[in-house]
């Protein structure tokens, strides 16, 4: 048995990692830790910690678990550059995989837009839309950053740059340059997902919806089984899923 605790676990997707472990009879919870609780009293029971706390609580977690040799799954975005850093500092201590979106379907559409974007070149126009729950605090949603970050990658360019977040106004035309990047909130909506590429005469869209948060759960187990038996590094669901 893998023994896993889970920070987090009374947040949205720590109830549905709690609600989905029985159908991985490989994996037991030996500690569930949330606002008010000591990680410190039960780490050294787990293997692994899957962290889907706050971004600003991960560099805590990150370093008890480097100190305590513990692998990591990282579930927690909207870290800033400083931070994320810092947690990166880690990988030469334990395995830790990082990853955005923890649904195999998700890691699908990243690979199929990185493919897309190599193939239909320069001359279409690149926009991503997300939408999520009214409750979510950051925005873009880590997931909508890879994805322009895949873009920016294939075509060379430093996305902090060519990233335009939303517009207003009289902006004029569009650039061939930018990354479109729109986030919308509202209801109850796990995680909705679109690529567009537009060039004249046609659009191709890559789209994912989450319905259910099962699926990020049963990704971030399958990630705790994977990463367990690694050397240290940073990894990500890419690597979990084989798809590098």
């Amino acid at each position: 048995m893998i023994r896993v605790i889970i920070v987090g676990s009374k947040g949205r997707m720590g109830k549905a990692l709690l609600a989905c472990v029985p159908q991985h009879r490989d994996l037991e919870i030996v500690g569930q830790v949330d606002v008010g609780d000591d990680l410190h009293q039960v780490i050294g029971q787990g293997e692994v910690v899957v962290d889907f706390s706050a971004h600003s609580a991960t560099p805590g977690i990150a370093a008890l678990c480097a100190a305590q040799r513990k692998a990591m799954v990282i579930g927690t975005t909207g870290h800033s550059d400083a931070a994320r850093s810092q947690i990166s500092d880690f990988k030469s201590q334990i395995p830790i995989v990082w990853s955005p979106n923890y649904s195999t379907g998700v890691n699908m559409i990243f690979w199929l837009t990185r493919k897309a974007a190599e193939i239909l070149g320069p001359d279409f126009d690149l926009e991503i839309v997300e939408m999520h729950h009214r409750l979510k605090k950051d925005a873009p949603s880590g997931t909508a950053r890879s994805l322009a970050e895949i873009l920016a990658q294939v075509r060379k360019q430093q996305l902090e740059k060519v990233a335009r977040y939303g517009r207003s106004g009289i902006v004029g035309a569009r650039t061939a340059a930018e990354i479109g990047i729109h986030s919308v909130r509202g209801g109850d909506v796990v995680g909705d997902h679109t690529v567009i590429f537009a060039a004249n005469g046609e659009r191709l869209e890559l789209t994912h919806k989450a319905s259910s948060r099962e699926a990020f759960a049963h990704g971030a187990l399958r990630a705790a089984r994977w990463v367990v038996k690694q050397k240290p590094g940073l990894y990500d669901m890419m690597d979990v899923l084989g798809l590098k």
